[in-house]
């Protein structure tokens, strides 16, 4: 079974084990199934608080007006989640770390949720209870009821993939390591990236796909042969213009004129990013396989520290550190990486981050089938079900020089959803159909 490191740096190469990846999926198990339960102790002492509240407020200041209702249920939830931060944050996610306010903010958007959707519930609920029931304290507590189970499951997926998420102190607390190793391993992530002249023994195909970057495309494609020429001389740049209106294929061919080892691949249409990407890995001639936006929104340098780690992995892969989109992009990611984990069961932290560096024997020897944004789920889906090792460690994000992400058109997105169903389908089969003639063979 595939082994997966998902943390942010690269630990592993310190650790005195390594374990397997069943070995980590229980774990993960067994760790997700002790969140949920002290989240639950938590909810119930939140709720206590919280009921506790409204019916002191309806003791003092009876009430039977819907709209007063919500003014104490609102006042109630705040009592309650003053108390779900400090618990949930020491004990339920382990965040042994002074409280920073990227955690408040986050916290406070969350509660604000929290709020409008149990105010929501509350107000149908009682709406809908308000003829049959004619006790306001029986009417009041079960149409509160209604609205803290469903106000629950919000604030845990909240807390847990945004609030409490991508913090170092997480992956040690669950995995049983201290602190003082994670400073350790940051320090020395810090180094790497810093260090300049550490090359490989590999050579190495680096793809670009590009559509409509002519404002950055020049300086990318210099970039990535002026430094990646400090770390091995056999290698080669392969652009491959998706079918690109303005000057993009002008520019990379005047350098591929120049420069032999950048390569031009050119789509006269635009056939989507999977299917730029697709074109790229069956062109490399090398024995590693990077690829990197060329839109400018990445430091090719960062590559430089994943050298290390493709010596004991099949693949490393990069995270984006404070991405650099708008918050509309990020909600999109987030929802499109909890879908992708519910129906390949993929827990890539970064999974459509375009910053990853593969032993190219990989797409020699696995044919790819999506040709949208599915891409990069197709690619991990068939990279661990092979058994193929992987990494993740992080890079930086920056903003971006030009041209326009294409990543939110409604286009975009109904081609990746219709890809996911399809593929879902079609590989979930396979996988039965696997497991049976195992079966049978025994």
């Amino acid at each position: 079974m595939a082994k997966v490191s998902n943390i942010q740096n690269p630990v592993k190469l310190l650790s005195g084990g390594e374990p397997t990846f069943s070995r980590e999926k229980r774990e993960e198990s067994v760790s997700l199934w002790r969140q949920v339960v002290h989240f639950g102790i938590v909810g119930i002492i939140n709720t206590g608080i919280d009921v506790l509240t409204l019916n002191l407020l309806l003791w003092f200041f009876p009430t039977r007006n819907a709209n007063l209702l919500l003014t104490y249920n609102s006042v109630a939830y705040l009592f309650g989640a003053l108390n779900s931060f400090w618990l949930n944050k020491y004990w339920t996610f382990q965040q042994n770390h002074k409280t920073t306010g990227r955690e408040i903010v986050r916290f406070a958007i969350i509660n604000t949720l929290g709020i409008l959707c149990n105010d929501s519930l509350l107000w149908i609920t009682a709406g809908l209870l308000h003829p049959a029931i004619g006790n306001g304290f029986l009417w009041a507590n079960l149409s509160k009821l209604v609205a803290v189970v469903g106000t629950s499951v919000v604030s845990y997926l909240g807390m847990k993939f945004w609030v409490f998420a991508s913090l170092p102190q997480e992956h040690w607390k669950q995995s049983g390591h201290s602190s003082s190793i994670a400073m350790e391993v940051q320090g020395i992530q810090g180094q790497s990236l810093q260090t300049k002249g550490n090359g490989t023994k590999y050579s190495l195909s680096v793809i670009m796909p590009a559509h409509n970057e002519e404002i950055a495309i020049a300086e990318t494609v210099h970039s990535a042969v002026d430094t990646v020429s400090q770390w091995t001389q056999d290698f080669e740049v392969i652009v491959v213009n998706d079918g690109s209106k303005d000057k993009t294929q002008t520019i990379v061919e005047e350098i591929v004129a120049i420069d032999p080892r950048v390569r031009l691949i050119n789509h006269e249409v635009n056939r989507g990013y999977g299917a730029a990407l697709v074109s790229g890995f069956e062109a490399i001639t090398k024995d590693l396989a990077f690829f990197m936006d060329s839109d400018g929104q990445f430091d090719i340098h960062d590559l430089e520290c994943f050298f290390p780690l493709i010596e004991k992995y099949d693949a490393v892969l990069g995270y984006r550190i404070d991405r650099q989109d708008t918050s509309v992009r990020k909600l999109n990611a987030w929802g499109w990486k909890m879908l992708v984990r519910l129906m390949f069961r993929l827990r890539i932290r970064d999974v459509d981050c375009a910053f990853k560096l593969y032993r190219a024997k990989f797409f020699h020897e696995h044919r790819l089938e999506t040709r949208g944004a599915m891409i990069n789920t197709e690619i991990m889906y068939k990279f661990k079900r092979a058994g193929y090792t992987y990494t993740e460690i992080g890079v930086h994000h920056l903003a971006r020089r030009g041209g326009r992400a294409t990543g939110a058109k409604l286009s975009v997105i109904a081609r990746a959803f219709r890809e996911m169903f399809v593929y879902a389908r079609k590989w979930h089969k396979e996988e039965q159909e696997a497991r049976q003639n195992q079966s049978q063979a025994k």
